[in-house]
């Protein structure tokens, strides 16, 4: 139990870590996991998927569909409530590709944030590199 603990405080360091180094994120606490918000909109979940963690992001239309149908090993699935405005649920147990999370993130990132922030605040709309402000 408490390895299995230990675990899921380390996932949620390396998720706050990737969400909060993007322009403008802010982390609010929830009942059911920490939030990541940009411009007062959610961007990124971490939630609770069995007895792991999962991160909830929202991804381009079509997306959705190819990930959770090309999906053999079952890491991505449809959030309830969430998975009707084009989110995507992505399991973070076993071997978590921390590449793969980072680029999913950043790409909700910029879907939310686009057209929201102020005109300061640079958004990166590739998938790798460091945010710039």
């Amino acid at each position: 139990m408490a390895t299995a603990k230990a675990a899921n405080a380390n996932i949620s360091a390396k998720l706050r870590a990737i969400c909060l180094a993007l322009p403008e994120a802010s982390e609010t606490a929830t009942r059911h996991g920490p939030s990541y918000r940009v411009a007062g909109k959610f961007f990124a979940l971490e939630r609770a998927h069995g007895v792991d963690r999962a991160l909830w992001c929202k991804v381009p239309s079509g997306v959705q569909q190819s990930l959770v149908g090309a999906d053999c090993d079952q890491r991505f699935f449809i959030p309830r409530y969430f998975g009707v405005k084009g989110w995507i649920g992505v399991a973070l147990d076993g071997a978590v590709n921390w590449a793969e999370v980072e680029a999913l993130v950043r790409r909700s990132h910029v879907l939310v944030a686009r057209g929201r922030l102020p005109p300061t605040a640079t958004i990166r709309t590739s998938d790798r590199g460091a945010p710039r402000n």
